[in-house]
C-alpha cells in the first residue's frame, strides 16, 4: 500500500508528531509551552525534538524572557514538507480505510 510507505517514520511518535502539528498552527513555541501541551516529560521532550533537529525539520534559539532562558522552536521548510507529506499519507490511509479499499 502507497500511503503506507509514504509515512514519514519519524512522525510517528507522538510526541514528535505533536511538536510537529503545534509548531505548524503557531509558527513558534516555547519548550515549556509544549512540555504543557504534549504533557511530557522534560526529558522525553527534548530527547524527541533533539531527533527533529538532527533532521533539520525544526530549528530552535534561545533567549531569555523576563531573566529566564528561553528556548523557541519552529518548523524548518524541510519540516513542513514532511509534515504535510505525513499527514497526507494518514489521510490517504484514512480514505482507503473508509472505501472499504
Amino acid at each position: 500500500m502507497k500511503a503506507l510507505a509514504s509515512l514519514d517514520p519519524l512522525l510517528e511518535h507522538r510526541i514528535r508528531l505533536g511538536a510537529s502539528v503545534l509548531l505548524a498552527k503557531h509558527g513558534e513555541v516555547t519548550f515549556a509551552r509544549l512540555k504543557a501541551q504534549l504533557q511530557a516529560t522534560d526529558g522525553n521532550l527534548g530527547a524527541q525534538l533533539r531527533k527533529l533537529e538532527d533532521r533539520n525539520y525544526i530549528q530552535s534559539r534561545r533567549d531569555f524572557v523576563e531573566r529566564k532562558p528561553t528556548t523557541w522552536y519552529q518548523l524548518t521548510n524541510e519540516g513542513r514538507a514532511a509534515l504535510e507529506g505525513h499527514m497526507a499519507a494518514l489521510q490517504a490511509l484514512i480514505d482507503a480505510s473508509a472505501g472499504g479499499g
